[in-house]
């Protein structure tokens, strides 16, 4: 299996040799509670989340992933930030590509389905917002999720 290794910082990662715009989504449903997935590819819990497709825009990207990864449609409601830290890249072992950082983090309300995983995820829960600071995950994603639970303004960086 493919598998996701995330460096920040670290002097010792590989060049970044791609930078691929993609999307996270803090999708919330009516007890407030935050889904998120455990991803196939490293165990961490993360956001769903992933790529944006040519002749996609950001809100499509969104709902497709969400739905691809989770089982839950969601509809998008508005904007944690953009993530651009040239410091954080990404290596996939499938490829040996390594990505740059480049994300946008929207909101979103869960509109139908059930959490179900996916090939790119073992699991998938909602998590009350008391709790999401338990769930192990990459600092990145983390950071996300402060920011969104700081609901200030969009972040930028």
């Amino acid at each position: 299996m493919s598998q996701r290794i995330d460096y920040h910082n670290d002097p010792n990662a590989p060049a970044a040799n791609s930078l691929v715009p993609s999307v996270n989504v803090v999708v919330t449903n009516d007890a407030d509670e935050v889904l998120l997935i455990r991803r196939s590819d490293n165990g961490n819990w993360a956001l769903p989340g992933g790529a944006i497709d040519l002749g996609e825009s950001i809100p499509q990207a969104a709902i497709r992933e969400t739905l691809e990864e989770t089982g839950i449609t969601c509809e998008i409601t508005g904007l944690v930030g953009t993530y651009s830290d040239p410091r954080h890249v990404i290596r996939y072992t499938s490829n040996d590509e390594v990505r740059q950082e480049f994300s946008i983090v929207l909101t979103a309300r869960a509109v139908s389905g059930r959490p179900t995983p996916s090939t790119e995820s073992r699991e998938v829960r909602w998590a009350p917002r008391h709790e999401l600071g338990n769930y192990p995950m990459h600092r990145s994603m983390r950071l996300r999720i402060s920011h969104y639970l700081q609901n200030s303004n969009p972040h930028i960086g």
